[in-house]
């Protein structure tokens, strides 16, 4: 099989749901995930870059790929009607509550690991990360490897801390020449643009004796929307917390330096910036004398539709030659929780950055 593998209907503006799912493609895929092999694939959230979750060889191939630390555990994605007493040692009630809720769905939920289930999935830890996608496509992937029953370890389809991938040509263009039939990623799977944009809530329910329920990563699905069915809002995260997939300080990263600043600040800064002869390229979702920047992505005003547009936005400015992106801070309201999560640890370790420029100094790239 080689790289250029197509499933669905490959646009970006089409409904997901609506997606016909090439059956030969998805056979195939299955088939080089069984034999070992990294295969990547979308779901509703971004591509991830998928391998058979109890084969520890595979698994350590996606660590390889993605320049991954091995302490850094995956999230097991299984279908839909998945047994989910397989993988996890234990499944309180709120677990089934929230599966039956959000299940297929952008929810990975944090469980007690089963005995048998390899801990190269969990980084060593007694944990395990599950979720159903809601993609067709993964759907398809998931129900015909080891006739549904089995469980593909898959992070994000990206070189490890860098910008996740929301379409296929993502995934192509982060790892060229190892994609293919002489590369460690087989194949890619292309279902289109990922409809929610960033990756997944993760919420832990490894500890709800002590801790209750834990939020480790905001997503789509909130923590309201969370307690709305489990009676309990989640709690921050505690410094004994499970490691999870994307929770690190600095992470989701263009090799571009990033940097955030509020409205009321942005404009003058745009235009010290200018003055000094520096290249910003701007991401913002207001009006803003765009003028004063050298690539100007206006993003939708709104949570959802901002998160679907944002690791495009930020990969097409990281290729502008840009010293810096600069950021409009969005909103601080809960809805917009997980973009500005995304955006905190993108801009990580950028303090000082727009001084350094303004005083001349060479912008330090990831």
């Amino acid at each position: 099989m080689t790289a250029g593998v197509n499933v669905g209907i490959g646009a970006s503006t089409a409904p997901q749901a609506l997606m016909a799912v090439d059956h030969a493609a998805i056979a195939a895929a299955a088939a080089l995930l069984e034999q070992g092999a990294l295969v990547a694939f979308p779901t509703e959230t971004v591509y991830g870059l998928g391998a058979d979750a109890e084969n520890p060889a595979a698994v350590a191939r996606i660590y390889e790929a993605k320049g991954r630390p091995s302490d850094h555990p995956v999230i097991v994605h299984v279908a839909p009607d998945a047994d989910l007493t397989y993988w996890a040692a234990e499944i309180p009630e709120q677990a089934r509550q929230l599966a039956a809720a959000f299940w297929p769905g952008p929810l990975t939920l944090i469980l007690k690991r089963a005995a048998h289930i390899p801990d190269a999935v969990s980084g060593g830890q007694d944990t395990v990360g599950l979720r159903c996608p809601s993609h067709p496509v993964a759907i398809a992937l998931l129900q015909a490897f080891k006739g549904g029953k089995g469980g593909v370890a898959a992070p994000s389809a990206n070189k490890f801390g860098q910008v996740s991938p929301t379409t296929a040509q993502h995934v192509r263009d982060e790892f060229g020449a190892q994609v293919g039939d002489g590369g460690l990623i087989r194949a890619v799977l292309d279902g289109g643009a990922s409809a929610v944009g960033i990756e997944s809530t993760i919420v832990d329910l490894s500890r709800l004796a002590t801790h209750g329920p834990v939020l480790l990563r905001p997503g789509h699905i909130s923590a309201d929307a969370i307690a709305a069915v489990i009676d309990q809002l989640p709690a921050a995260p505690d410094a004994a917390a499970p490691r999870a997939s994307g929770t690190l300080a600095s992470h989701y990263a263009p090799h571009t330096p990033v940097a955030m600043l509020d409205g009321a600040t942005l404009a003058l800064t745009l235009a010290q910036l200018k003055a000094a002869g520096r290249k910003v390229a701007l991401i913002c979702y207001s009006e803003l004398p765009a003028e004063t920047a050298g690539v100007v992505t206006r993003l939708p005003a709104v949570p959802d539709g901002y998160a679907y547009a944002l690791y495009a936005a930020l990969r097409a400015l990281d290729r502008s030659g840009a010293d810096l992106i600069l950021v409009e801070a969005p909103p601080q309201d809960a809805a917009w929780l997980g973009v500005n999560d995304r955006l905190r640890r993108a801009a990580h370790g950028s303090t000082g950055i727009v001084h350094g420029l303004l005083n001349h100094q060479s912008p330090i790239r990831n």
